[in-house]
């Protein structure tokens, strides 16, 4: 059974949330703040964690950055504020996802099982288990990422974000083509977390983000790998 980590300060919403959940086949588990989140994964990794922005003491954004330095494990950020601003900052702190409340639960468990989906380790093709450019190496099998030789830690959906992009190499690819081949066609979210993922990849692998060399925008169309870029 699928286990679900639900992070909230709201003893009613969690009551809800939780009968809603289980009905719809998730063992579901429960912490109040932030601390009580981490000693929770800590113990047993969920298989996703549903994480509200809005928690005493550490904030869920908090939370999350500290969750990205030890596992790459499921997470949707929740917001009842439904500002841009939460959205954005938490998919640049490491979360695949994010919904705002009040939500319908028939969406928050279609999002919950695309990024699910999205987690479940794919058949790669055989003729592509190493993507290289330059001093790039991504290896599908392995899901490893090496930049000049050096290991690099990737989220799931940057990691598939750079798979494609570096499969694209040297041609535009479009935020379109982006969306449906690497969110797919059911995504429910818009296509601001494609710049996010994008900004967070830079800061990865680029050596001055603030002035790409390998992944570079196309204004109007989308993004393009620059062939073969080393310094």
């Amino acid at each position: 059974m699928t286990s679900v980590l639900v992070v909230d300060d709201e003893p009613s919403f969690i009551e809800a949330l939780s009968v809603g959940l289980r009905r719809e086949g998730f063992e579901v588990r429960t912490a109040a703040d932030g601390r009580a989140a981490l000693a929770e994964i800590s113990g047993s990794e969920p298989d996703l964690i549903l994480l509200d922005v809005m928690l005493p003491g550490m904030s869920g954004l908090d939370v999350c950055r500290e969750i990205r330095k030890t596992t790459q494990v499921p997470l949707i950020m929740v917001t009842a504020r439904g500002e841009e601003i939460d959205a954005v900052v938490g998919l640049e702190v490491g979360a695949d996802d994010y919904v705002c409340k009040p939500y319908r639960m028939r969406e928050l468990v279609a999002r919950m099982r695309a990024v699910l989906r999205r987690a479940s380790p794919q058949p790669s093709e055989p003729e592509a288990t190493c993507l290289v450019e330059g001093d790039v190496t991504l290896d599908i099998d392995r899901h490893e990422l090496r930049v000049r030789g050096e290991l690099v830690s990737l989220a799931l959906k940057e990691f598939e974000l750079l798979a494609y992009l570096l499969a694209n190499a040297g041609r535009v690819v479009t935020r379109d083509s982006l969306m449906q081949n690497v969110w797919g066609y059911n995504y429910v979210g818009d296509t601001k977390t494609i710049d996010v993922h994008v900004k967070r990849l830079r800061a990865k692998i680029e050596d001055d983000p603030s002035d790409p060399q390998r992944i570079t925008t196309i204004r109007g169309l989308g993004y393009r790998y620059e062939r073969s870029v080393t310094s």
